[in-house]
């Protein structure tokens, strides 16, 4: 028992050891100015700033602006992506009709496209939702369309022999043959939206983790402007492990 809970524990101690020896290395480059601590402040510099900007409560308006702008951006880009995947899949006339438009769009930068975003929403909150939308949009419904498009056969003729029609079709064979692909489209878009919402924060923006990283550095404030990098890189962890978890309640076989 003792030589399984070993094996078990191992690789997580490897896991949470790399990036405490990063970080260690980190603090020893900074405090004897191997890396120029004006610009790489020390690990231990910026966690007290995140405590102090956390007492204040201004960490938190930024969290919650932000986090509001991602969820709701995420579901406006992923509900009709995964329909419009689905039905990509299933019916070749809409793949015919859809994929073009997608191939035409998904090549441009979801930020080349900020200007226009900016022209038909304006500057408001809906725009950067909307901004969100549209880069997580393009990877799951991509991946929704192979996911279908990659079912076993079998399935689809056991489905027409059985004369199903077109509701059974869509949510007892389409849907979950696609899920394992979809969510592997569903983890690429959470990543696509983290990068999204900080560019467009810093943007005609006055709160969110975005403009707290890009109003501290023009502020020259680099232990404020990493905790916002921080932030985002925990959230983005946070999130891949959360949709990992869904996954395997999702698909326990996988």
């Amino acid at each position: 028992m003792i030589k399984n809970l070993t094996k078990i524990s191992l690789p997580q101690v490897i896991t949470i050891s790399s990036p405490l020896i990063l970080l260690l290395i980190w603090e020893f480059c900074s405090q004897f100015s191997i890396l120029d601590p004006r610009f790489f402040p020390a690990p231990t510099l910026i966690l007290t700033k995140l405590i102090q900007m956390g007492e204040s409560g201004d960490l938190f308006t930024h969290i919650y602006v932000s986090l509001t702008r991602i969820i709701i951006g995420f579901a406006l880009g992923v509900i009709p992506a995964i329909c419009i995947g689905l039905l990509m899949g299933m019916y070749k006339y809409f793949r015919h009709f859809f994929s073009p438009i997608i191939m035409i769009f998904m090549p441009i930068p979801t930020l080349a496209m900020l200007p226009i975003i900016l022209i038909l929403f304006g500057i408001g909150e809906f725009s950067k939702m909307i901004t969100i939308a549209i880069s997580v949009f393009f990877p799951v419904a991509i991946n929704t369309a192979a996911g279908v498009a990659n079912i076993d056969r079998i399935y689809l003729d056991v489905a027409k022999n059985y004369h199903a029609n077109v509701k059974d079709f869509f949510f007892k064979i389409a849907f979950p043959g696609a899920l394992p692909v979809m969510l592997e489209g569903i983890q690429m878009g959470q990543a696509i939206a983290l990068l999204t919402i900080v560019a467009a924060e810093m943007i005609g923006a006055t709160s969110g983790i975005g403009y707290l990283i890009w109003m501290n550095y023009k502020a020259f404030l680099l232990p404020e402007m990493y905790v916002g990098l921080i932030l985002i890189s925990f959230f983005g962890y946070f999130f891949s492990l959360l949709l990992r978890g869904l996954e395997r309640i999702l698909l326990p076989w996988k």
